[in-house]
């Protein structure tokens, strides 16, 4: 965070540990896969994933439910339960954090790596005060007196923007607003000045202005800290003002990576433009407008179509081959631009316009008319 001697200061040495070399990305997945037995077979919860975060990068990871972006993030932390089966590599300041023993991933836990959870008031214990799960956190991981730790506790609150910290730091969380214990959440996962910071959907339940405030911490501590943040969410909004890059996921697996440019204005994956076009518009006249629905449901993990995962969904897919016959491959369309798209190139020429509804309906009303004269047609 600040250096020494300055308000919200770490109390653990910061030189023990150098951060990596420039360029050097911080956390690497290379072919991460993570399936769960059931009587019925193995759930492929995660398929194949790889990337990378970089220094003071904040890595924005979106995709419907069940597309595996929470499942992937427990891998990186050890806290998938005993019966998932996980594979690849996670590669962190040198070391595969899928073969270290459990004793040497609790000292990451917190420290190196750290998570702000889905709910907040379920991350947070009732029976004790928000600061004393806190100073719980920084004693964890260092070797600190408990009146030191609590001061470290009202710094971070400080930090996060709680409002009389000096007071708040010994009330329970139910004494806490909504956000204030979303906020709360994220000075415990940042107690111990961790390098990577994976926020699980830090904005869920919460309204667009405390929504706003926790974005605006996350924001706030990126600066001071230049650390490194993996952002999953829902919200496209979200990403687009606060992610440097987006990962888009479906089905277990990426289907498309870029700058945030790149992915909201040259999407080049048709699960990408479907996502995009059914964000509701406000640059539009007609606010009885439908909005776009992409068709269908997510896929069982159980049993994934064949071929590309969503091309039971999608408006471009040409069946049966090759959509529905052969898993696109990852390729590159920009220098820092992947899709994976049997069309990528072709998509090049969609706008998210030309997937609104109104647009689909004027083409489907052109083709009847044309249908029409050629029926009339002697």
């Amino acid at each position: 965070m600040s250096t020494s001697g300055s308000p919200g200061a770490p109390l653990q040495d910061k030189g023990k540990v150098a951060p990596p070399p420039a360029g050097e990305p911080v956390l690497r997945l290379e072919d991460v896969h993570v399936s769960f037995p059931t009587d019925d077979g193995d759930v492929k919860a995660v398929d194949g994933v790889s990337y990378e975060v970089h220094r003071n990068e904040v890595l924005g990871v979106v995709g419907e439910s069940g597309s595996g972006k929470s499942v992937t993030s427990m891998a990186i932390l050890g806290l998938l339960p005993a019966s998932a089966k996980v594979s690849g590599h996670i590669w962190f300041e040198g070391r595969d954090l899928l073969a270290l023993p459990e004793s040497e991933l609790q000292k990451l836990r917190g420290g190196r790596i750290s998570m702000v959870f889905q709910d907040a008031l379920a991350s947070l214990n009732p029976v004790f005060t928000v600061g004393s799960q806190i100073a719980e956190a920084v004693r964890a991981h260092q070797s600190v007196s408990r009146h030191e730790a609590r001061e470290r506790a009202v710094e971070l609150l400080e930090l996060v923007g709680i409002p009389s910290p000096k007071e708040r730091v010994d009330q329970y969380p139910h004494e806490y607003s909504g956000g204030m214990r979303q906020r709360a959440v994220i000075a415990m996962a940042l107690a111990n000045d961790p390098i990577v910071l994976i926020a699980d959907e830090p904005t869920t339940a919460l309204d667009v202005t405390i929504q706003a405030q926790v974005l605006e911490v996350l924001e706030r501590i990126q600066d001071r800290t230049s650390s490194s943040i993996v952002l999953i969410t829902h919200d496209l909004g979200v990403v687009a003002g606060v992610a440097d890059r987006v990962l888009v996921m479906y089905a277990g697996r990426r289907v498309e990576e870029g700058t945030v440019d790149e992915i909201f204005y040259e999407p080049q994956h048709p699960y990408t433009l479907g996502l995009l076009a059914s964000l509701p518009r406000l640059d539009r006249s007609g606010g009885n407008t439908r909005l776009y629905r992409i068709k269908g449901q997510p896929p069982s993990l159980l049993r994934p179509p064949s071929g590309c995962a969503f091309h039971p969904r999608c408006d471009h897919a040409r069946l049966p081959e090759p959509c529905a016959t052969e898993v696109p491959a990852l390729r590159s369309v920009a220098a820092d631009h992947v899709s994976a798209c049997h069309f990528a190139d072709s998509l090049r020429a969609v706008e998210v316009e030309d997937l609104q509804p109104e647009a689909w309906s004027r083409q489907a009303e052109e083709a009847a008319k044309e249908a029409a004269k050629e029926v009339e047609a002697p």
